[in-house]
């Protein structure tokens, strides 16, 4: 089964970048599509960003759009470049992967464990 590790959480100042990772704990037979999603204290968990299986699909959500880069590399390792954060980006980060068929992905079949970003102003 895919098990999913985040890194690169911590503390940023607003208006600065943090890169997130998230890595498989093992390689996988085939890549699955990705996304990142987020949960600040007190709100609800939402989307950020998702990218296809080849890399060749990018989506993102319209508060990040210009801010936020997802990409992949080879290894399966997912990353999520974020510039210009903002006091509302504070929140727990989490990766997640689907395999479901088609673009862009509905259900999310597998959740890591969360790395935190903390934007002080």
């Amino acid at each position: 089964q895919v098990q999913l590790v985040e890194s690169g959480g911590g503390l940023v100042q607003a208006g600065g970048s943090l890169r997130l990772s998230c890595t498989p704990s093992g390689r996988t037979f085939s890549s699955v599509a990705m996304g990142w999603f987020r949960q600040a204290p007190g709100k609800e968990r939402e989307f950020v960003a998702a990218i296809s299986r080849s890399g060749g699909s990018t989506s993102y959500a319209d508060s990040v759009k210009g801010r936020f880069t997802i990409s992949r590399d080879n290894t399966n390792t997912v990353y999520l470049q974020m510039n210009s954060l903002k006091r509302e980006g504070m929140a727990v980060y989490y990766c997640a992967a689907s395999h479901g068929v088609g673009w862009p992905p509905i259900v999310y079949n597998y959740w890591g464990q969360g790395t935190q970003v903390t934007v002080s102003s």
